[in-house]
């Protein structure tokens, strides 16, 4: 629930703005967009353009320098 009502609220409203826990990304496979939540990710995209719709492209778990989404490690 803890992930659910955070992405709610801090996505719900001008989720490209940057914040103290979501920042714009370097270039990479995933997303442009991260929201930090303690020491889980989230990856975001947003559509700005047609609908301002906000798309989870994944959830991951942050290991040092290295993110954990699922049983694969990515260092992003």
């Amino acid at each position: 629930m803890i992930v659910l009502d955070s992405v709610e609220k801090q996505l719900r409203y001008q989720p490209t703005v940057e914040t103290k826990n979501r920042k714009p990304m370097r270039p990479n496979p995933l997303a442009p967009w991260e929201l930090r939540i303690g020491n889980l990710r989230v990856y975001y995209d947003v559509d700005e353009e047609i609908a301002h719709i906000v798309y989870i492209r994944a959830i991951g778990i942050k290991e040092r320098n290295n993110v954990r989404i699922g049983k694969e490690v990515m260092k992003l």
